[in-house]
């Protein structure tokens, strides 16, 4: 165990340090995860009528959440695993003790470290230009946030590198991640809360992986209604469900292999 603790404390550490390097493309990318931001005027605006059973506020609290899920959740493995794969990259990795997959979900986790100063001083702009949003989650609803905002991003994570196996196949793999963005865009709560869809809608939905990713962890933070057991169920049953897959076409793909080097 410690031996363990040892190696990730390490891979953290290294991949921390160059994130570092790369200080003002974080603040770009942080900025590219400011759609939310964008369409909280709009449905600020849209509210004022109240035809949607939220207040302005609320509105205003719930893209607020969404951005910080956002912030915590991004996820871009598909894209570096596809060109280790097309490059023969993937071998020398291949040839360590331990998976591929630990380099990039440590690459991924040191980033959030990387970004969160720059978030924080978000956050704080945000307050001081709206201010009447201003509140304080309670201690509970802020520890099944983190909770619930960790797991969306180890189920994101899992579901792209699933995704990212087929690169094994295809040289365009984020072909695919490309085509699900447009269904993870409307279902996931991030264009509009769950609760403005029609109930027959929201229904359907609900059974797919798309509203725990972001809807669920933000809805949370912000006190809106929640099934707090089968949320945290269903991300688990989809943990599962994608671990299992992506662990097939792990092993198919290595037989499929032929990098240079390979």
């Amino acid at each position: 165990m410690k031996n363990f603790v040892k190696k990730v404390l390490t891979l953290l550490t290294v991949y921390y340090a160059y994130m570092l390097e790369y200080r003002s493309e974080l603040i770009l990318w942080i900025l590219s995860g400011s759609l939310p931001i964008i369409l909280m005027g709009v449905w600020i605006k849209a509210a004022q009528g109240g035809k949607f059973g939220l207040t302005p506020v609320d509105f205003a609290r719930y893209f607020f959440a969404v951005f910080l899920v956002r912030q915590i959740t991004v996820v871009w493995v598909i894209f570096e695993f596809e060109k280790e794969v097309v490059e023969g990259k993937l071998s020398p990795r291949l040839l360590q003790p331990i998976d591929p997959v630990f380099h990039h979900l440590a690459t991924h986790v040191s980033e959030r470290f990387a970004r969160m100063p720059f978030v924080f001083l978000l956050i704080g702009l945000f307050f001081l230009l709206y201010p009447q949003a201003f509140w304080l989650p309670s201690l509970v609803n802020l520890l099944l946030f983190i909770l619930a905002a960790v797991l969306a991003f180890a189920l994101r994570f899992l579901i792209q590198y699933t995704f990212a196996m087929f690169a094994f196949w295809t040289e365009r793999a984020t072909a695919l991640e490309n085509f699900w963005f447009l269904f993870f865009l409307f279902l996931s709560g991030m264009i509009a809360p769950l609760e403005v869809f029609p109930e027959v809608v929201r229904n359907v939905v609900m059974f797919t992986p798309f509203p725990y990713l972001i809807n669920f962890p933000a809805s949370i933070l912000v006190g809106l209604p929640v099934d707090l057991t089968r949320g945290f169920l269903s991300i688990l049953g989809w943990l599962l469900i994608f671990l299992g897959a992506n662990r097939l076409l792990w092993r198919a793909g290595l037989k499929q292999y032929s990098g240079m080097g390979a």
